[in-house]
């Protein structure tokens, strides 16, 4: 018999909050694709799961003053549709990625972040547009950038009585999209993933990888260094061996996604 967990289900954003100030030890569950899985597999077993699902200020988006305010239960689905796709394409396309529709519909902006697994695929495309997490509690709101978040493999900054309750993003126009390498497009975890966009404003190109590292990394280039950028990233990431690929490989794919990006960038 497995011990019983108790779940808490705020209606505000304060009762949220105020919740996990009183148990810091609590699971927050918002889509919970990542959190059932581990309780299926036994290897979560929190004793109180605070369940977001009822808190709408942490839903949707808005704009406000020219930065875009991603709430943490914005789902992928979300993510791919209309007004924020046009601006956050390469979100957008790493967010088609993502499972199968069902888990498209559940999971969450916020979760890729709190499960701070090197292979979110979310992660890149924020990176690349440099994104900023708000973290809250009762003792106030904090931001950190996403590359001081993610502090190693499924770690993060988050303190035991914050929660994520925002991304925030200033979208930089840059052209930009995201690829992965994986057995088949969706439904699958990375083996390896990029982010790249070319921003012409400020005359570099930003590329952020995924499973190729204990944290998504990201690799500026000078616009006029361009051709330098496949092996940069190459070097720049720190791959592993495991059941999905090896290290070499992972390298190997690095370089082939950063050509293929910026051929499809240049030529937009």
């Amino acid at each position: 018999m497995f011990p019983a967990v108790d779940v808490l289900t705020p209606r505000s954003l304060e009762e949220a909050l105020r919740l996990k100030a009183e148990h810091p030890e609590a699971l927050p569950l918002q889509g919970g694709t990542d959190v059932l899985v581990g309780l299926n597999f036994d290897r979560l077993r929190p004793e109180w799961i605070l369940n977001l699902n009822e808190v709408d200020e942490l839903r949707g988006w808005a704009r406000d003053n020219g930065t875009l305010r991603l709430g943490s239960g914005l789902t992928y689905m979300e993510a791919l549709e209309g007004s924020l796709a046009e601006v956050l394409p390469a979100l957008a396309e790493a967010s088609r990625t993502v499972g199968s529709p069902q888990i498209r519909n559940r999971g969450t902006i916020g979760g890729n972040l709190g499960t701070a697994s090197p292979a979110g695929d979310a992660l890149p495309p924020l990176l690349v547009e440099e994104a900023e997490v708000e973290l809250q509690s009762v003792r106030g709101a904090r931001r950190l950038p996403v590359s001081d978040f993610l502090v190693g493999p499924k770690r993060n900054a988050l303190e035991p009585d914050e929660l994520i309750t925002a991304v925030l993003v200033r979208p930089s126009g840059a052209t930009q999209t995201f690829m992965k390498v994986g057995p088949r497009n969706a439904m699958v975890i990375a083996v390896c993933s990029l982010a790249l966009a070319i921003d012409q404003e400020r005359g570099e190109i930003r590329a952020a990888f995924g499973s190729a590292g204990p944290v998504p990394g990201l690799v500026r280039v000078p616009l006029g260094e361009a051709e330098s950028l496949p092996e940069r990233v190459a070097q720049a990431a720190s791959p592993i061996d495991d059941v999905r690929g090896s290290a070499t490989y992972r390298r190997h794919a690095l370089r082939v996604l950063a050509v293929r990006a910026l051929e499809r960038c240049l030529a937009a």
